[in-house]
């Protein structure tokens, strides 16, 4: 086994670190509308009965089964009942109602007839065929009793989640709120993609990538962009903007350089900086800034994804309560030989094939700036610390990202 430098962090260490930062976020009502992918904070206990009332399952006619018995038969049609329909009147023998789908059952009736084995008449119809008792009628909390807990606290809230509640009619249900994540890029060679490039600068991406996957985890991200390496001018731009916020997010100036203006600038106020045993994304820091939690990744694109992806994820939908924080991990076998730099945890990028016997392709080499690669992956290959080189179809842990 290759041992870990006494100088450097473990990726578990770091994970627990970043994962500390982020208790659980409030609990309070929210609009329905807006509670998509978030998690119960509360069992949910139905109101009211679904189906409220019995209700017709079928466009037709509710009648008495006895009634239509001996078929053929003509039955004068007394009334009509759409849906929606409240004021009912009672079904007296040897007739019929006109009722729609999911409209109420008048009093007197025991079933419907689709309108298909009628002549479809307004004064009177012609049954040609009978139904037994019950036929085509939903009853009463056949779906749900009142009182029921219908939904457990930590349930994630998908499109069938909310259709239920709204069925039982909760405008809105009490969740655990998203976490409110400033993302910060820094450097003064950052441009706005559209802008002309002058010799040395360079498009800036990580805070649109970065946003993108703090939105794509569940929380709520805002960007601050094209603050420049001067200690002074980032304290005053993050200061003016930090409040309200549950994390800083920043992408650059923590590695070992000069001009690495975040780590000047939090070295000493609260934040603290190590170096991680993984590549990509070596250099990391974690703490607190004026009160709210900070995570500083490296300015590598690859590395500032791969760092989201192990270390920032996880605790942004820890601390929204929902039981899936990690990415799925299964075990494929590889396509091709890989090597591994002793003592790290290296995340390569990877295509995922689950048809062809569980097997997983390398995507581009181990270098931090291959975002290209990155976007065309669906998966992180692990390869842990004590491994520095695997043969084509090992065994290996792989990470979905997809």
């Amino acid at each position: 086994m290759v041992p870990v430098s006494n100088s450097l962090t473990r990726v578990a260490d770091h994970r627990e670190r970043v994962a500390g930062l982020l208790g659980p976020m409030p609990a309070g009502p929210l609009p329905i509308a807006d509670c998509l992918g978030l998690a119960l904070a509360e069992d949910l206990v139905a109101p009211v009965a679904l189906p409220p009332f019995d209700n017709s399952a079928m466009d037709g006619y509710a009648v008495r089964a006895a009634d239509v018995a001996a078929t053929p038969v003509v039955l004068p049609v007394t009334d009509d009942i759409p849906a929606g329909r409240t004021a009912l009147t009672p079904l007296g023998p040897g007739t019929a109602q006109r009722i729609m789908t999911g409209a109420p059952l008048p009093a007197g009736a025991d079933a419907v007839v689709q309108v298909e084995w009628t002549d479809g008449g307004t004064g009177s119809v012609r049954v040609d065929r009978g139904v037994a008792e019950g036929a085509n009628v939903r009853r009463a909390a056949d779906d749900v009793a009142a009182g029921t807990t219908v939904l457990r606290a930590g349930t994630p809230l998908g499109p069938a989640q909310l259709g239920l509640a709204a069925a039982l009619g909760f405008g809105a249900l009490p969740v655990r709120r998203r976490p409110r994540v400033l993302v910060l890029s820094t450097g003064s060679e950052l441009v706005a993609p559209g802008v002309p490039l002058e010799p040395g600068q360079i498009y800036e991406s990580n805070g649109v990538m970065l946003a993108a996957a703090v939105r794509e985890a569940g929380g709520e991200a805002e960007l601050l962009r094209f603050v420049p390496d001067d200690v002074a001018v980032f304290h005053e731009a993050v200061g003016a903007r930090l409040a309200g916020f549950d994390l800083l997010l920043t992408s650059g100036g923590v590695s070992a350089g000069a001009y690495e203006v975040v780590k000047d600038a939090f070295t000493g106020r609260g934040v603290e900086f190590t170096k991680v045993a993984m590549q990509p994304g070596g250099p990391q820091g974690a703490g607190r800034y004026l009160g709210v939690a900070v995570a500083t990744l490296p300015g590598n694109p690859v590395s500032a994804q791969v760092s989201f992806e192990v270390f920032i994820r996880p605790a942004l939908r820890a601390s929204m309560g929902l039981p899936d924080a990690e990415r799925p991990v299964v075990r494929a076998r590889l396509s091709a030989p890989l090597t591994s730099p002793a003592g790290r945890t290296q995340f390569r990028r990877g295509k995922y094939d689950p048809v062809s016997g569980r097997v997983v392709t390398p995507v581009g080499g181990p270098g931090s700036h291959l975002l290209s690669a990155l976007a065309l992956s669906d998966c992180l290959i692990e390869v842990p610390e004590d491994v520095t080189e695997l043969a084509a179809g090992a065994d290996v842990a792989v990470r979905l990202l997809r």
